[in-house]
């Protein structure tokens, strides 16, 4: 690890505390390890406990000449928010989880986070005023941030709210000479220096009424329901580095420091139905689809979709996570998953224990746990294949009745309309998938192989939507678990290989079957280091980081300074 001199190290103790930089190797491995991928050495990891100490850490470690990468939750799946390797400086994180704060504007309708607010966090604070935010509990990240989805363009389960988008951020880029520059587009006026600005957004000073340029920026993505509704056209409706959803904060990877972003909220559907659809043929599912985004008046909520093998992988491997949440809530979850990261780390330096301890113990508890699925649902599963999870709002709950009643049963499917425990326990099933391989290979690490993370979107005007490998692939493949969103087109494909399998090399004879069905991928984890970035999107990661001083390497750019 390169060193750099103690006296950097002195300053970001005397701006944010001693006990929150830390620079010992247990400490910091939580921080510097992806959730899924990435991992290397840092100098030190620091917290700060508001904006203006972010602010000040994040200028000292400029002028310090570090590398400096942005984190919140760290529950990215491509590492994209973690070091990858060696680099030609040493390296800093600065990862913002104490930044909790959340300011309502105009009523709730649209709000302000700070860089540490989570979806949880906003959700609880939204619920009173019947709002939600742009994604909620239902994709594949547990304890996200709003920061980190805004930044890495991720997509989500809610079909009429499209990805995380804004042009109104508060945050700090570097330029070409290394000066660092604030930049206040969150359309409130917040004060002249960058101190005031920073104080005032840390203590919620914030202004009654936005000014005169406002109304020109847009907190959320606007045009997605009728980039949704084109079936015909032949592209996805969206994918990470879509250029139409790159501008400042939203698709930066970490290459500007984020303080703030404000969003739109959303009125929570009040009155909604819920429908459980099975199928053993998916040309079935495909024409409910193609009807539904083309001739209904009213767009799901949702429509989620599950693969039978999905299922039974995480019927088992995922049922002490849905049970955490169904009996506990979201609010918990955090405080059990930092509980779960120190049983490992005590795993690790006691080297008697066995590896992946908190996930053995985790998995053996959820096996006395009492069957956590619905009787129907469990028929579901064993007469079809196919699943799909469909939520209609009110206005659209008389259409969805009429088709489905049209289409079910059928020769090869048929469909129930749940109650509301059932709904509730079929979305947490389906949220349950994605942490579900991880676990599988922590329990079997002695008989399978590494993991391979897809998260693809094919064209809209695709019929023929579920992937058969060819069989020299497939022959390396112990399970795999299908998932995603289906209206949207955007699915996750997860593959727990045989042992011995070279996970890149075989995810890179993947891409080459994805790039022949007009994919785009990754669709809303952002491409991390593990894939390369088009044009546009390493364009843009230039624009905004001349000196290439802030998460380089990402998007497998360069990593050197000034993109040498």
């Amino acid at each position: 690890m390169l060193s750099t001199p103690a006296p950097l190290l002195d300053q970001l103790r005397a701006i944010v505390g001693p006990r929150h930089v830390l620079t010992d190797g247990d400490a910091t491995r939580a921080y510097a390890t992806g959730y899924r991928y990435g991992g290397g050495d840092v100098l030190a990891v620091v917290r700060p406990g508001t904006p203006l100490e972010q602010y000040r850490a994040f200028c000292a470690c400029i002028a310090a000449d570090v590398i400096v990468i942005a984190q919140a939750a760290n529950t990215g799946l491509t590492g994209g928010s973690t070091p990858d390797g060696a680099y030609d400086r040493p390296v800093v994180i600065i990862n913002t989880l104490r930044l909790k704060g959340i300011h309502t504007l105009l009523g709730g309708a649209q709000v302000v986070c700070l860089a540490g607010a989570t979806l949880y966090d906003l959700e609880r604070e939204l619920a009173p005023m019947g709002r939600e935010p742009h994604s909620v509990i239902g994709s594949s990240c547990i304890g996200a941030s709003v920061i980190g989805g805004v930044c890495n363009n991720s997509g989500g389960a809610l079909i009429r709210r499209g990805p995380a988008y804004t042009e109104m951020a508060l945050f700090a880029r570097v330029l070409a000479d290394g000066t660092v520059e604030l930049v206040n587009h969150l359309g409130l006026e917040l004060g002249g220096a960058p101190e005031e600005i920073l104080d005032n957004i840390g203590r919620g000073r914030l202004p009654m009424a936005e000014d005169a340029g406002a109304p020109r920026c847009v907190a959320s993505c606007q045009d997605y329901a009728e980039r949704v509704r084109d079936i015909a056209a032949p592209s996805p409706a969206r994918y990470n580095a879509d250029p139409q959803r790159l501008f400042e904060a939203s698709g930066s990877a970490g290459k500007v420091m984020v303080f703030a972003v404000r969003l739109d909220t959303f009125p929570r559907d009040e009155q909604t139905a819920t429908f459980y659809i099975g199928t053993n043929d998916t040309a079935e599912l495909t024409r409910l689809r193609r009807t539904i985004l083309s001739q209904f008046q009213e767009l799901p909520i949702s429509g989620e979709y599950i693969h039978r093998d999905a299922f039974d992988i995480a019927a088992i491997y995922g049922k002490d996570v849905f049970v955490a949440i169904e009996r506990f809530g979201t609010d918990r979850l955090p405080r059990l998953f930092a509980l779960k990261n120190r049983i490992d780390a005590l795993a690790r330096r006691w080297r008697i224990l066995p590896a992946n301890l908190s996930d053995r113990v985790m998995q053996a508890a959820s096996r006395l746990m009492p069957d956590h699925l619905p009787p129907r649902m469990r028929q579901w599963r064993d007469r079809f294949a196919h699943h799909l999870i469909l939520k209609m709002p009110r206005d659209g709950v008389t259409e969805a009745r009429g088709l489905l009643a049209q289409m079910f049963p059928s020769a090869t499917g048929d469909m129930f309309e749940c109650t509301p425990m059932e709904a509730k326990k079929a979305f947490l099933h389906r949220f349950a998938v994605a942490g579900a391989a991880i676990r599988y290979r922590a329990i079997h690490a002695d008989r399978v192989g590494d993991i391979i993370a897809l998260d693809i979107a094919l064209r809209r005007n695709d019929e023929d939507w579920l992937e058969v490998l060819p069989p020299a692939i497939d022959s390396l493949i112990e399970a795999r678990l299908y998932y995603g969103h289906f209206f949207c087109h955007v699915f996750h494909q997860d593959y727990i290989l045989k042992p011995g399998i070279d996970p890149l090399a075989l995810e890179h004879r993947m891409w080459e079957l994805l790039d022949v069905r007009g994919a785009e991928y990754p669709a809303e984890h952002n491409v991390g280091h593990l894939y390369p970035a088009k044009p546009a999107l390493a364009a843009h990661y230039r624009a905004l980081d001349p000196g290439n001083r802030l998460n380089p390497g990402i998007g497998q750019t360069s990593r050197q300074r000034d993109w040498r």
